[in-house]
Parts: structure tokens; sequence; C-alpha cells
């Protein structure tokens, strides 16, 4: 993208950063240095023009409704969930509901897959707006030396890029969560993420023109473009889950204990959509 039109875009949002949003945004404990960024490349204006945006996809075009977020501890802990949404609009809105609807504020770190963060101006700006590469060492350090809240999707891309005929089932979790979690002695909060099935459904995960690109998937969209339709989104966090041990135990260990939280996630899922009335309201 030319410098000018960054420029342009910049200067647009910052004329939606008000002092409420600053306000909040100076209550999150974040370790900046005298320039405005902390040690992971996160920039305090990116993350405000950031949040402008994010305000109002929140409370204006999704709605989101936030179920349970009393759940979250306060301290470390590793927020679980399904993917859905096709381009991370639901990691986006899990960290939004933690930022605008939590008291106090939180701020959320997601483990980006590498192809987003290797992706030109993509990875860049996600950098810049305090996501990390999803790679252990860097969640165990956020978990351990900062108490963060790090936002993690195990079912990956296939959760990530999911097709309509999978639309709310658990696609099956790897087993890294569970181990860094007990390495760096970090509840576990099970979350369910409702709507992003409904926003951008895909009919099919584009595998030869994926191939073609070198991307995990190509999300093919009724209207063509994976631009999200305003669904209303509900956002339900569940009772912190808490794993003793080293994280080194042998895979017959860990996998039940993998799939106890697989269904904490399923059972909110299914509350989720037993409680919703529509997609749209």
């Amino acid at each position: 993208m030319p410098l000018p039109v960054r420029r342009l875009m910049a200067s647009a949002l910052d004329r939606l950063v008000d002092d409420s949003l600053r306000r909040r945004h100076a209550r999150l404990d974040l370790r900046l240095n005298a320039y405005g960024y902390d040690r992971w490349g996160a920039s305090r204006d990116d993350m405000l023009r950031s949040l402008a945006l994010m305000r109002w996809l929140h409370e204006t075009y999704f709605r989101v409704e936030t179920h349970g977020l009393h759940h979250v501890p306060e301290g470390r802990c590793l927020l679980v969930a399904n993917h859905s949404g096709q381009l991370a609009y639901d990691g986006m809105l899990i960290a939004s509901a933690l930022f605008f609807d939590a008291e106090p504020p939180r701020f959320t770190r997601a483990m980006i897959e590498r192809f987003f963060i290797h992706t030109p101006l993509v990875g860049a700006t996600m950098t810049r707006l305090g996501q990390i590469t999803g790679i252990p060492a860097n969640a165990e350090r956020l978990l351990t030396e900062e108490e963060a809240a790090v936002l993690v999707f195990p079912e990956g891309a296939r959760g990530g890029g999911r097709v309509w005929s999978e639309r709310y089932q658990v696609l099956g979790f790897s087993q890294g969560f569970l181990r860094l979690a007990k390495r760096a002695k970090a509840p576990i909060v099970p979350v369910a993420f409702i709507g992003g099935e409904e926003m951008c459904p895909s009919l099919s995960r584009g595998r030869p023109l994926a191939k073609l690109l070198g991307t995990p998937y190509v999300p093919i969209v009724p209207w063509g473009l994976p631009l999200p339709a305003p669904v209303k989104v509900r956002i339900h966090f569940g009772a912190p889950m808490r794993f003793e041990g080293t994280g080194d135990e042998e895979d017959d260990v860990i996998l039940p204990e993998v799939r106890q939280v697989e269904h904490a996630v399923s059972e909110l899922i299914t509350h989720g959509l037993e409680e919703r009335e529509g997609i749209f309201t």
C-alpha cells in the first residue's frame, strides 16, 4: 500500500480516537517504551486507531453480546476458542469483547498463524496491533513473564477455513495448547464464538486456488469476496479449567485432557446456539 494512502487512512482513524478510548487504553497493563512500542513491536498509536475501528464493528456492525466474562481470571490465562469467520474476525471480536466489555479492560494477545504474519503488509499490521506469531515459545513468555491473556485456536487453519457443512462442529484440537497451559501454570478458559459461520459462510476451501497462491485455503463464499455479513455475534466464556503437570506427559495422558477442553467448548457452542433467537437479532 503506498505511503500516502497509509497516511491518509491513519489520519482518518485518528479522528475517531476520542478521550474515552484513550482513557480505557491507558488502563491496560502495557509495557511501552518512550516511543510508544512494546518489546513485541506493538504500537500504541496503531492500537488506538485499530480500537477506534473495532469499536464501531463491535458495537454497531456485529452488535457483540458477551456472556460469562466474569469467568476470565486476573493474570495469566489461555483463552481457547472454536475457529470460524475465515479471516480472523473471531479473534478480533473476542479481543474487542475483553477490551470494551470487561472490567477492568484486558488486552488480548492472539497467536497468529505463520502464513498471516509472513504476508506483506498484513504481518506488519498484526505485529503493530500486538498480535504474535503462534509458536509455543512466544505464548509461554507472554504467560509467564507478562501475565497475559493469550488467545489460541487449536483447530488451526482447518477451523478457520471450515465449510458450511462443518458449521459449529469442533474439528479436533491439537495438543500444544494443553502442554503450554501446564508449563505456564495457566488456567484455560473455554470460549464459544457464535455467528462466525453465518457472517462469512464458505462453500469450499478452494484448494486448487489455495495451492496456486500458497495459502492454507481460499474461502468460496456466496457473495464472492470473504467480507462479513452484519450477523449478531455472541461470545460465551466458560469457567476456567486447570490441569496439573509439567507439559511433558505422554500423549495418552494429554489427549484425554484435550478432549475435556474440546467438550467444554462444544457445550458452550450448543448452549449459545440454543439461546440465540435469530442470526441477525
